[in-house]
């Protein structure tokens, strides 16, 4: 899911004002700062609420609670059992869905402005999560299947309308100033949903909290509203079609990707990346299973878990990568990330305990959520608007989504030699990784500062 912002690491902010004072400064000259502060921690809260219990779904015993009754039979009629598959069919669903759902979406955003299409979005995505929260209520069965290609779907959305609508409120100039503090809110609001999630999960129960999303997703709704007026004066001011229809063509995007260096190396960078973070996802989910046989255990672990790494998420990025990218740019951001899974491949593949499984997912998600993902969206600030609006879009969506496809039945495979296959063939999936990532570090140099 993208949930940092793009950063700038030419100009960066003023070291000696401090982060704390500095956003004091940008509150009091930028009134839409605070309502996009709310928007987006309220957009992550809500979504970090929902992620442990999808995670709790992909691992659950229960398959009649994962899948249709009718599903069930039909595997069984045709001699396997849907329970060995578990994830294989979800994260297909999954791509499958963005096949279908893409092309949609993109009708969507052609026809309609954004001042109707954004908070119709946020409303659907409102009554999406009542209706679950009434399939969890009654225990209908499949319910976990829908759910997480639905959470999946969400994220992409939500998150990518949300950076758009922002570049309609803010300009370069103060988009530059301010989009670190957006993002800092947003990781705050991951840190806090899954704390809500382990606390309230056993009071409540897994369907009510979905209720507890829908709460913050109607804060989100409420944001949009406050800010259209924003939008609407930079349009004037500028002369822009802000609050037009937005377009888009994926077509547009893959030979984008396909014809430039550095767009290829931004593709395979979030291909591997994306392949080392699905085979360590597989593992974790069948310690799970064999740990935390209930649905509210495995939520509780998966909440503890996402807590974990926003914390070190937003420890790395208030001490380190504003530093980084002011410092020495976007190389050390792109490596370090590449560098650490390699490392951390190496050791699972000699010893591939469970609590260093843990150990290895929080370095892996952190490290790219502090620092991989700010450096691709810093690279995105120095394109044409063709390859940060189409390109980008293509990768962020098709090649997520495939990446996830090709590797979770690649670790079904290799999953039937044991564990330390799977991290031996992660060790070379991390070392693609790293290659992709000096691909870019170089087809970069040629881009304007």
């Amino acid at each position: 899911m993208s949930q940092q912002p793009a950063t700038d690491s030419e100009q960066p902010p003023d070291p000696a004002t401090g982060p704390l004072r500095g956003l004091r400064e940008e509150l009091a000259e930028s009134p839409p700062l605070w309502w996009a502060l709310l928007y987006f921690f309220s957009l992550l809260c809500g979504y970090y609420v929902l992620r442990p219990v999808r995670d709790a779904m992909a691992a659950s015993n229960d398959v009649a609670a994962v899948f249709p009754d009718a599903w069930i039979a039909w595997a069984l009629s045709h001699g396997f059992e849907l329970k060995d598959f578990v994830l294989q069919a979800l994260f297909t669903g999954t791509f499958v869905s963005m096949l279908l759902l893409q092309p949609v979406y993109g009708a969507l955003v052609s026809r309609y402005p954004r001042r109707v299409f954004l908070p119709g979005l946020y409303l659907l995505f409102i009554l999406c999560l009542i209706g679950f929260w009434w399939i969890f209520d009654r225990n209908l069965s499949g319910r976990g299947a829908l759910f997480f290609v639905w959470t999946a779907v969400f994220n992409l959305f939500a998150v990518s309308v949300f950076w758009s609508f922002m570049a309609d409120v803010f300009d370069n100039a103060h988009a530059k100033r301010v989009y670190g503090y957006i993002g800092a809110g947003g990781t705050i609001g991951a840190l806090l949903g899954p704390v809500i999630t382990r606390l309230l999960v056993d009071r409540i129960g897994v369907g009510s909290l979905l209720l507890v999303s829908a709460g913050f997703l109607a804060v989100c709704l409420l944001c949009i509203v406050r800010l259209r007026p924003w939008a609407r004066q930079r349009e004037q001011r500028t002369g822009q079609v802000v609050d037009g229809a937005m377009g888009g063509s994926m077509w547009a995007g893959f030979k984008l990707v396909a014809s430039d260096p550095l767009l290829r190396g931004l593709a395979l960078l979030m291909f591997f990346g994306v392949g080392v973070g699905t085979l360590l996802y597989n593992e974790q989910a069948a310690i799970v299973k064999a740990f935390y046989p209930t649905s509210e255990a495995a939520t509780k672990y998966y909440a503890r878990l996402d807590f974990l790494i926003n914390l070190s998420t937003i420890l790395i990025q208030v001490f380190l990568t504003r530093w980084l990218l002011r410092r020495y740019g976007v190389g050390p951001v792109l490596l370090i990330p590449a560098f650490a899974i390699t490392f951390g491949y190496c050791l699972l593949a000699m010893s591939p305990l469970p609590l260093l499984v843990a150990a290895v997912q929080i370095a892996t998600r952190s490290g790219e959520f502090s620092l991989g993902k700010p450096g691709r969206e810093t690279l995105y600030t120095r394109v044409d608007r063709e390859a940060r609006y189409k390109a980008k879009a293509f990768i962020d969506t098709a090649v997520y989504r495939g990446g996830d496809l090709t590797y979770v039945w690649l670790h079904k495979w290799l999953a039937m030699f044991g564990s330390r296959v799977v991290f031996a063939a992660g060790i070379a999936i991390a070392v693609a990784m790293s290659l992709s990532a000096w691909q870019v570090i170089r087809a970069q140099r040629k881009l304007p500062q």
